[in-house]
Formats: structure tokens, sequence, C-alpha cells
């Protein structure tokens, strides 16, 4: 779907409308919607939700409610790169939370939130199945285990100077 939506200038409502009409009909449809909209276009549209609620027969509460919940979906583009930190219970006891204050001190923003540079987006994320090598984070589609705020510093730059 990226490359249908970029490659052949479709706009955002033509791709979920593409996306709509090849999953629909299918039982337990909102899910795989979803992640193939997010995987399309990097974010489900807020302003599309009414149109997927409508082609499920379902309320705009219940989709919204979906997109919200699960930390996969956003509503917004990430930036070029995005660290997830991981705050299940393995990684908090291995100093999650002050990982991510200091990620959110570098980077200059909340959670949720992009970078002052807009390069990187930072999300919190429960469970990277890296509980034996506490604290984990996500950088792209990269683990890194055992994460301090110097090795944070360092991906972070690399990170930045690929860009």
């Amino acid at each position: 779907m990226a490359a249908l939506a970029e490659g052949s200038g479709l706009d955002a409502r033509a791709a979920v409308r593409a996306v709509l009409e090849q999953r629909a009909g299918e039982p337990g449809a909102l899910l795989p919607i979803l992640h193939d909209i997010q995987d399309g276009l990097g974010h489900i549209p807020a302003d599309l939700v009414p149109e997927i609620a409508e082609a499920l027969n379902l309320s705009r509460a219940e989709v919204h409610g979906v997109v919200t919940y699960y930390h996969h979906f956003r509503a917004e583009p990430a930036a070029r790169h995005v660290i997830q930190i991981c705050r299940a219970e393995a990684c908090q006891s291995m100093g999650a939370e002050a990982l991510l204050a200091h990620a959110q001190l570098r980077l200059g923003c909340g959670a949720h939130g992009t970078s002052k540079d807009g390069t990187i987006t930072l999300e919190p994320v429960y469970c990277l199945g890296l509980c034996a090598s506490s604290p984990a984070m996500m950088l792209d589609d990269e683990p890194h285990a055992r994460v301090t705020p110097r090795t944070f510093d360092a991906l972070v730059a690399q990170a930045r100077s690929e860009s």
C-alpha cells in the first residue's frame, strides 16, 4: 500500500478507500484495515475515521477508540526516525523511566512527541520482548538492549547523521 499511496500519486482518501474495498467484507476487518492504512500512510488520518467507521458499520467512537488504544497506531505522521522505549515492568526495574526522562530531555519533546528538529518521534511502548536485557528500546525497526543514556545519545547521533 505504501507504494500505491506514494508511487501513484493517490491521496490519502483514495488509499484508504482502496484498503476498505479490499478488506471491508472480512470478518474482524477493523484491525487489518488500520494496520494496512498505518503501514501505507504512516498514520491513520483523523479526518478519514468517519469513512472507515461507515464502511464497517461502526461508530466513529469505536474506530477512534481502537486507534487511540493501540500504541502502534498514530493520528499524525511520525518523524523520519521513531524511537520506542519499553516501559514494561522488567524494563522499569532496570531504569527505563530514567531512560525515558533522558530521552525527553535530549530530544526536547514528551512521550508521543517529535524532537525539536523534527527528525525523531519518541514513543513509550509496553514490552519489546527484550525483558532479560532491560532497559530496551527500538530505533526504527532495530531493537537495542541494556540501553544507557550514553548508548541512547550515540544511537540518536547516528540516526541524525543518516537523515
